[in-house]
């Protein structure tokens, strides 16, 4: 996407009808637009939202020009107006969106109803087109979801709070915004087109073979249906829970967080909260083991359970096939097709008629039954050698879970050992008076938390249980569908989408990781440029940020950042993301990715001189277009290290508090 002009009109002080063209040159792919505070930069910079948006992030939603509105006579009207002129995927878009406002005979202006919306495109002919009502919104979000669009029009104080979320891990938008810039979007609209999101929706391709069932050849069919739907029902209910309980985690911890700040700051809790705090180091790590120890014995115990509790069954069973040649009552080198070769020859070898319903015929259709293809005997054969095979992989199954159960016990004691110190320290911190207010709500958040994590718990292994039995309705459903031809069908055709779905997700899989690296290591390298401090980051699974010290692994996790560190971070995690997305894999069509511009209100503020100049300096190298509003002062270095890359440059000649004017320098 490249940004073209802007023209506003009448839009807050930007009295009349005011237009920036853009630089949209590969070398000097610049522009800069200087004004002093309170000039009007972030209310240009907020022109963008109000354009494609509709909204701004001004307490007063009244955009008119205050002068032009001054100016007004009664029963007039003026419109607002701002017209943004781009390029996407080689395709020139116009978005024009208008208010009008109108003063009535008592000289008040109220305020209008919602904003009108224009979007104009030229197709392949150079022809320009208007896009029906029901489109504008769909083709904006196409462009730019505005979920995504602050990671690309952001000021200085806004790009310190996302520094923060992605270093906290309370940043849940990153994680989709960076999977929606990078093409991984295409796996998850796939993935869930094919089962659902998490749950599996009725409406999914998976999901709707469910209902293609023929029921009249066996009603055991619709019976099971209607169970394995059940299943379905209970499973998505659960996940429902447990994605509410698992978004109350971020904002209870981040209360904690606030708690344990205060707490921290009292000098007399000093050495309490510090123990404290070391406790719950210990009990997360052991919650965690916990966690995934309880998994593994549930996987192992679901992989063999059957097997294991039917080993008597085989046991016996397997005495009794050993004899299972005295049930062999064929003739031996007879096959079926011999047989079936004498009744219709109607004689036999040794030269008796066979004839429809005589005693030859009767004993000839009574060995039908034990003659190949395949005789009783090798079933049988076959059968019992899966029976041992089966009981022997399972033989382990109460050691293995014994041993692993002997240890998750002593992780649990442990763990209650580590929570009642931790209580204990709770209830001494509760009792100091500058802190006792805090230290109870903190405890209250904490086991609030430890309620939560308890119930997802529960949740997961309930989830478990469903899935077991609904897989055994399915495996039960399937032999009863296999007398149906139709039925057979729609087995095989689930089954394929299935097979689809896993290979896709495992690909996903494999494509985000690798996603992942690559960023990591694209933000280390612009981090580095911008800010040269024996600093590393690092990027986990959910997208979030941790700041390691180079050469020092004694502390190399949750290293605390200054302001110009922390803004350098969200710097480099944002460019990262548009010069990977600029560099999508060419290779991979559901990697395909758009370029896009980076409009930035006040960057430069928090950084010193020589930040400023590698700032400069990197930025125009990564993003296809770089639009930067920046105050006076910073302006002169900003200019002299971006003098080669810039294509255009403007500054605010403000008249007065209700009027500013744009001039082309």
């Amino acid at each position: 996407m490249l940004l073209k002009s802007i023209s506003l009109t009448d839009f807050r002080q930007f009295k009349g009808e005011q237009t920036v063209s853009f630089s949209t040159s590969s070398d000097k792919n610049v522009t800069v637009i200087m004004g002093e505070n309170g000039t009007g930069k972030t209310t240009f910079a907020q022109a963008f939202m109000w354009c494609l948006y509709g909204e701004t992030d001004f307490s007063d939603k009244a955009v008119l020009c205050k002068s032009t509105a001054q100016e007004m006579v009664p029963n007039s009207e003026k419109t607002v107006r701002v017209e943004l002129k781009l390029t996407h995927k080689s395709v020139d878009y116009v978005f024009i969106r208008q208010q009008v406002y109108r003063k009535d005979s008592a000289g008040n202006i109220p305020m209008p109803n919602s904003a009108k919306l224009t979007v104009a495109y030229k197709n392949k002919d150079g022809q320009q087109e208007f896009l029906p009502d029901n489109q504008k919104e769909y083709k904006i979000k196409e462009i730019l979801p505005k979920e995504l669009s602050r990671y690309f029009f952001f000021d200085g104080e806004r790009i310190g709070n996302m520094s923060k979320e992605i270093q906290s891990g309370k940043s849940n938008e990153f994680a989709q915004a960076v999977k929606s810039l990078l093409g991984l979007d295409s796996y998850v609209a796939a993935l869930t087109h094919l089962k659902g999101n998490q749950k599996l929706s009725k409406n999914s391709v998976i999901g709707t073979y469910n209902d293609q069932y023929d029921s009249r050849s066996d009603s055991r069919i619709a019976e099971k249906t209607t169970e394995i739907n059940a299943y379905n029902d209970e499973i998505n209910k659960a996940l429902s829970r447990k994605s509410e309980l698992e978004k109350r985690i971020p904002v209870i911890d981040d209360e904690c967080d606030k708690l344990k700040i205060l707490i921290e700051e009292n000098k007399d809790s000093e050495e309490l909260a510090k123990k404290r705090n070391s406790l719950v180091q210990s009990q997360q790590k052991v919650e965690d083991y916990i966690g995934g120890s309880t998994k593994g014995i549930m996987d192992e115990f679901h992989r063999y359970y059957q097997n294991y509790f039917s080993q008597k069954l085989i046991a016996e069973a397997i005495d009794v096939l050993a004899s299972a040649d005295k049930l062999d009552k064929g003739i031996p080198d007879i096959h079926k097709r011999t047989i079936d070769y004498l009744i219709k020859q109607g004689r036999c070898i040794c030269g008796a008629p066979i004839e429809l319903d005589n005693d030859a015929h009767r004993e000839l259709m009574k060995l039908l039954q034990f003659i190949p293809p395949q005789s009783l005997g090798t079933m049988i054969g076959a059968f019992a050698k899966e029976c041992k095979s089966k009981a022997q992989n399972s033989v382990n199954l109460f050691t293995t879970v014994a041993d692993k159960l002997a240890l998750l016990r002593e992780k649990e004691e442990h763990r209650d050992r580590l929570i009642t110190e931790i209580m204990e320290i709770d209830e001494k911190l509760s009792k100091l008076k500058s802190v006792g207010a805090y230290q109870s709500k903190l405890s209250s958040y904490r086991k609030q938390l430890r309620d939560t994590r308890d119930e997802i718990s529960q949740i997961d292994i309930r989830i478990g249980g469903l899935q077991t039995h609904k897989e055994r309705a399915e495996t039960e459903r399937k032999n009863f569908s296999l007398t149906n031809d139709n039925n057979k069908k729609v087995e095989i055709y689930k089954a394929y989408a299935e097979y689809i779905y896993d290979v896709l997700k495992k690909d996903y899989a494999n494509q985000e990781r690798k996603v992942r690296k690559e960023l990591e290591e694209c933000i280390n390298v612009i981090f580095k440029t911008i800010y040269a401090g024996g600093l590393s980051l690092s990027i986990d699974e959910k997208y979030n940020v941790q700041t390691l010290v180079d050469d020092f692994s004694a502390f190399n996790t949750g290293v605390e950042t200054s302001t110009a560190q922390s803004i350098s971070i969200i710097f480099a995690f944002i460019a990262g993301v548009i010069k990977m997305a600029r560099h999508n894999d060419e290779n991979n069509e559901m990697l395909s990715t758009e370029a896009y511009p980076l409009v930035m209100d006040a960057p430069l503020s928090a950084f010193d001189k020589t930040r400023i100049q590698t700032v400069c300096e990197t930025l125009p190298g990564i993003a296809e277009q770089v639009i930067i509003f920046i105050k006076d002062t910073d302006g002169d270095i900003a200019e002299k290290y971006l003098m080669d890359k810039i294509g255009k440059s403007y500054s605010f000649d403000k008249h007065n508090e209700f009027e500013t004017y744009l001039v082309e320098r």
